[in-house]
């Protein structure tokens, strides 16, 4: 078997002298996020997943939040001074990001978008992203991820009322 072929997310990391660790899980197609980090082997609670939204202003932002948590949309507005923040159509992800929907990682789009990290992930000791691939996983500090991407911490995962 060749050389594996590494993604702009682990090009951009070894660029960067950022210490990373690759997981490699088998996965056919992608359904979800929480089915994937499951097939990794990964902590679901330690495991993040990468949202691209436009504001109001068309400007693109990247949220990484738990992969079990949802997106508090006035939140992530509030934390990039926009008046509001809505998803992306899933069929614009790959011409705006590079990446396919299941292998969206933050780091290594085609162009460095603002990106917020939800505050949980701020006293990690580390966290799992998407490794540019779907199949792959990357595990690194919440702080490498944060100088990479140039990164800010904001609550905006939505908190579950009862």
């Amino acid at each position: 078997m060749g050389k594996e072929t590494k993604t702009n997310a682990m090009r951009i990391l070894e660029k960067n002298k950022i210490t990373y660790r690759l997981i490699h899980y088998e996965c056919n197609e992608f359904t979800d996020g929480i089915h994937s980090i499951e097939l990794s082997g990964c902590p679901v609670e330690k495991s993040y997943k990468t949202l691209v939204m436009q504001g109001k202003s068309k400007q693109y932002y990247v949220f990484v939040i738990p992969v079990a948590a949802e997106v508090d949309l006035k939140a992530a507005a509030r934390a990039v001074s926009e008046k509001s923040v809505e998803m992306i159509p899933l069929k614009e992800l790959t011409a705006i990001t590079g990446y396919v929907r299941g292998g969206c990682s933050p780091i290594g789009m085609k162009k460095q978008f603002r990106t917020v990290i939800d505050e949980s992930a701020a006293n990690l000791d580390f966290i799992y992203i998407s490794g540019g691939r779907i199949g792959d996983t990357i595990e690194l500090t919440p702080a490498d991820l944060s100088k990479v991407t140039r990164a800010d911490f904001a609550p905006v995962r939505a908190t579950v009322s009862s």
